[in-house]
C-alpha cells in the first residue's frame, strides 16, 4: 500500500468512526448530552469506574482481534467491524481522560517528582 491510498483509507476509516460514534450515541447511551450515560449507567450497577466499564468492552474487540490474528477467521462480526469499534471506544476514553482533567488537573507533588514508581506487582 502506498502512501494515497493509505492515506485513502485513513479518510473512510475516520468516516465509518464518526458514523458509528454517532450510531452508537443513539443506541447505547441514549442521551445526547452525554455520550459516556452507558458507561456511567453500568459503572453505577456495578461498583466501577466509567473508565472500567469501557475498558471490557474494548478488551471483547481486542481479544476478537487476537483471535483473527492467530487465524480464527470466521467470526460473527467482520474484522474490520471490530477494529473500528476499538476506534470508536479509544476515541471515547480519550474523552473521559479529556473531561477528567477539565474537572480533577493532576497536581505533581514536589517530593514525588522526577521519580520512577514501578507499578505494584500483581
Amino acid at each position: 500500500m502506498n502512501i494515497k491510498e493509505h492515506t485513502d483509507l485513513l479518510e473512510n476509516i475516520y468516516k465509518k468512526v464518526s458514523k458509528t460514534r454517532t450510531e452508537g450515541q443513539k443506541e447505547y447511551a441514549q442521551d445526547e448530552d452525554n455520550v459516556f450515560a452507558n458507561f456511567e449507567r453500568i459503572a453505577n450497577l456495578q461498583g466501577l469506574k466509567r473508565e472500567q466499564v469501557l475498558m471490557t468492552y474494548l478488551l471483547k474487540h481486542i481479544d476478537g482481534i487476537m483471535s483473527y490474528i492467530k487465524g480464527h477467521t470466521s467470526q460473527r462480526e467482520d474484522i474490520t467491524g471490530r477494529c473500528l469499534d476499538a476506534i470508536v471506544y479509544i476515541t471515547l476514553l480519550w474523552g473521559m481522560i479529556d473531561e477528567s482533567k477539565s474537572k480533577d488537573p493532576i497536581i505533581i507533588r514536589e517530593e514525588t517528582r522526577g521519580e520512577w514508581k514501578s507499578e505494584p506487582r500483581r
